[in-house]
This record gives C-alpha cells, sequence and structure tokens, in this order.
C-alpha cells in the first residue's frame, strides 16, 4: 500500500472505483469503423449507418421476414450424432454442445411458416454462427424437411444461406447432402412451386455448388461474400489480383450470376412481390421500394 492510500480516507476510494463497460454495449462497423450504440442496432435492421449488413441470426432473420414477425416454427428431424466418432483437437460432440450452447439451436437450420405479406411461405434460414453454418446431415434434413412440408401444403419456399461449406466432421456423409437438396429442389420445381435463394454473407463452398444456385429467382444482402472457394484461395492459385469487389454481391449480379441485391429493410416487400406474381396472388400493403 502507498502513502496516498493509507491517506484516503474510508469509503473516499468506492466513490472513485472504475466501473466495468460491457463488453458488447458498442459494436464497430466494419465499413467504416464507426462505433454504434448495440441498443440501437435492432431499431436499424442491424444495419449500420454506412449500409454494413450485419450477419443474424434465425430468429431475428425469421421476426424481420414475416408480417408482424409472427409464425410457426417447424422442427428439425433427428439425425445420428458424431456417426465417424470424429477427433481433431476436440471431440465433434464437444463442439456441437458449445455451437448448441452459443446459439439455441440445435443445428444451423431453422424452418419457419408464415405470411409475407399476406402469403404464406415456408423459410429456411441457415446460421453462419453456428459452426459457420456448415452443411451437414442435420442441415441437409432441415432442407429436405422444408422443402416437403411446402410440396405437401402447397406453399412457396425461401431459403437464407450462410455457410462456409460442408461440414468436414461428417466426412462423405456431409458430402451426401448436396446431391440430396438438389433432389428436394427437384420435386418443388416438379411441384410447380417457387423456390427462391437470399444469398446472405457468407455463401461459399458446397452450399454455393448445391441448392443455393438453384433457386428460381437469386436475391441477395449488400456485400455478401458469394463463392465455392473464397478470394484469398484463387489468389494464391493464379498468382493474381483479383477485381476490387470480386464475389461480393454486387459484382455477381452486374456479371449475372444473380437477379437482384436487396438491402434488409426492402427484404420482406421485395420477396412479397414476387411471390405474389409467381403463386398468382395479391400481395398486402404494395409499396414502393426504396433504393438501395
Amino acid at each position: 500500500m502507498n502513502w496516498l492510500q493509507r491517506l484516503t480516507p474510508p469509503g473516499v476510494k468506492s466513490i472513485f472505483t472504475k466501473k466495468d463497460t460491457p463488453d458488447n454495449l458498442w459494436v464497430k462497423c466494419p465499413k467504416s469503423d464507426e462505433m454504434i450504440f448495440a441498443a440501437d442496432l435492432p431499431g436499424l435492421l442491424h444495419v449500420t449507418p454506412a449500409g454494413h449488413h450485419m450477419r443474424i441470426g434465425p430468429k431475428l432473420r425469421l421476426q424481420y421476414t414475416f408480417d408482424d414477425g409472427l409464425y410457426e416454427k417447424i422442427d428439425i428431424p433427428a439425425v445420428a450424432k458424431d456417426p465417424l466418432k470424429f477427433k481433431d483437437d476436440q471431440k465433434y460432440t464437444d463442439r456441437l454442445k458449445k455451437a448448441r450452447a452459443k446459439t439455441g439451436d440445435d443445428d444451423a437450420m431453422s424452418i419457419g411458416v408464415g405470411n409475407i405479406r399476406g402469403i404464406k411461405t415456408v423459410v429456411l434460414v441457415q446460421n453462419f454462427a453456428f459452426m459457420g453454418g456448415s452443411l451437414g446431415m442435420a442441415a441437409g434434413e432441415g432442407f429436405i424437411k422444408a422443402a416437403e412440408y411446402a410440396v405437401a401444403n402447397t406453399l412457396p419456399m425461401v431459403a437464407f444461406t450462410a455457410a462456409g461449406g460442408a461440414r468436414m466432421q461428417e466426412g462423405a456423409l456431409s458430402l451426401m447432402q448436396m446431391p440430396r437438396t438438389t433432389i428436394a429442389v427437384q420435386e418443388m420445381r416438379e411441384a410447380n412451386l417457387p423456390y427462391i435463394v437470399v444469398l446472405c454473407d457468407p455463401t461459399t463452398g458446397g452450399v454455393t455448388a448445391s441448392y443455393a444456385m438453384l433457386g428460381d429467382i437469386h436475391l441477395a444482402e449488400p456485400g455478401a461474400l458469394i463463392c465455392f472457394a473464397g478470394p484469398r484461395v484463387i489468389e494464391e492459385t493464379i498468382r493474381e489480383k483479383l477485381p476490387e469487389g470480386f464475389q461480393r454481391a454486387e459484382y455477381l449480379e452486374e456479371h449475372g450470376m444473380i437477379d437482384r441485391v436487396v438491402a434488409r429493410r426492402d427484404m420482406r416487400k421485395v420477396l412479397g412481390d414476387i411471390l405474389a406474381v409467381l403463386m398468382k396472388q395479391s400481395a398486402d400493403h404494395a409499396v414502393e421500394l426504396d433504393p438501395v
């Protein structure tokens, strides 16, 4: 104890004690480096003033997509746990436990059924926060369940994709989900039901190589990374610098790979217009769209 501490009267020190600030009180915008008050983000739909679309989980995605945020949740079918008994620096079962505790979800896929501007729709959301949104058996079963529900109830389906690719801990069983989900999309097509894909940041790997690029219409959020192999891998392979914005949503729209880049604030309106045309129904409360 130094001399100043000895001379400080009792109780005075507590008045000037530094208060700990919560780590999540402020969020830094990756686009502008601006600090944003975290409590303001829900009102902004988790889009920063500079226009950066932050990654969001299934709960928020479904709330933002359905009318009044109301929907019915559909459970994902159960699958075998750790069929390959996989272990690297930790057990696969331990990774699953951590991901479930972190997200509150059983796996990377969530399904909701509700109205989008008055049109009943099945919405599938892929959660990047759950092991990078990786495509495993549970995610594959989730996609198939959503498609089967749509076909059985004559409903359109919208898939919000976000993934780092296949789940390596499930090996070939993960890769098998690519053809299985492709067949599910074909069943939607044979039933003459719309399948719309909204590509979110990031959508890569085996997901891009399967159901993410099989939609009747492809939308994307601004700035979303959409690719099979990432830009760093490509640059290291071809030993050349890639064009500015390569593999981002705006670049892909310009080159005809996706149909439209849509801001999050306009997504429900755009989906409603598209569904109204494809389902030959009238969307409620048609409004003019804001520019992206």
